[in-house]
């Protein structure tokens, strides 16, 4: 057998014991029990997180594109989440075009 199949098959059996303790045993339910409130909390905390980096993100987006309009690169829309190869980039050109 190669190591990945013995590995597959330990973590499997883990994975499987830690199952049937939370879901088989009484000590397990009571745990899961006071686990769910928290991974509530966890998922909510998360969804939160994911509505504000939207919001940044939209907050960005109208920056490049008020800065592109004030460099008079109006025409151009600017990438959702631009990488840091493409700002440096864009910000070089911006340089270049204003003999800067």
């Amino acid at each position: 057998m190669d190591d990945k199949a013995v590995t597959a098959t330990i973590v499997g059996a883990v994975i499987g014991g830690m199952a049937g303790y939370l879901f088989f045993t009484n000590r397990g339910r009571e745990l899961r029990r006071q686990i769910e409130p928290a991974l509530d909390d966890i998922a909510r905390e998360l969804n939160s997180f994911r509505v504000t980096m939207q919001r940044a993100a939209g907050v960005a987006n109208e920056g490049w594109k008020l800065l592109n309009e004030t460099l008079g690169d109006g025409g151009q829309q600017p990438p959702r989440y631009p990488g840091a190869h493409q700002t440096v980039s864009r910000a070089v050109r911006s340089r270049r075009r204003w003999g800067v």
